[in-house]
């Protein structure tokens, strides 16, 4: 079995390769905090595991390389948009493949909020239908969060697949954090 340390990011790409046009925005965000020396911020980025997919590679080839990544990941970290409820076959492969094969905890990162202690019926439907599904089976552990640095970080921290020993699946918050600045 592979060393289990990388974070996996999963985000909407929205069919573009404009950035600025897609979510690949946040997941571009996170690396540039974590480059950043004057801050504590630092992950293992999963996608570098592997060799780079080609815009001209099979979707075979682009899953085999995306399965490979997850099976080095401690958890799956979800950035949630507007876009997120309209994510392509890739992102429901992803969150599948890393739920039910890899048994991966996820974090879901949402954009639009500040702090999250209850997870509400209106976050939920941001989800994919996938995911949505899987959180109301109970089928995974998952942690709500704020797309904020700090946040981030205590959550890649507290959540992975060797940190989250109970054995129940269920919805996780940060209920005691009034602020993430």
């Amino acid at each position: 079995m592979a060393y289990r340390n990388g974070v996996y990011v999963a985000f909407n790409g929205c069919g573009t390769t404009d950035p600025t046009d897609s979510d690949i925005k946040y997941f571009n965000l996170l690396k540039a905090w974590s480059e950043n020396p004057n801050n504590n911020f630092r992950f293992v980025d999963s996608h570098q595991k592997t060799y780079k997919v080609l815009d001209s590679s099979t979707k075979k080839t682009l899953l085999d390389r995306l399965n490979e990544r997850m099976a080095t990941s401690k958890l799956l970290l979800l950035i949630v948009t507007e876009n997120t409820i309209n994510s392509s076959d890739i992102v429901d492969h992803e969150i599948k493949r890393a739920i039910l094969h890899d048994e991966l905890p996820v974090i879901v990162a949402y954009t639009d909020k500040s702090i999250v202690k209850n997870v509400t019926s209106e976050m939920k439907n941001k989800l994919p239908k996938i995911l949505q599904n899987i959180v109301n089976d109970k089928e995974c552990k998952i942690l709500f969060i704020p797309f904020k640095m700090n946040a981030i970080a205590k959550a890649i921290k507290d959540f992975g697949v060797n940190q989250v020993k109970d054995k129940d699946n269920g919805i996780y918050t940060y209920k005691d954090k009034d602020s993430w600045d």
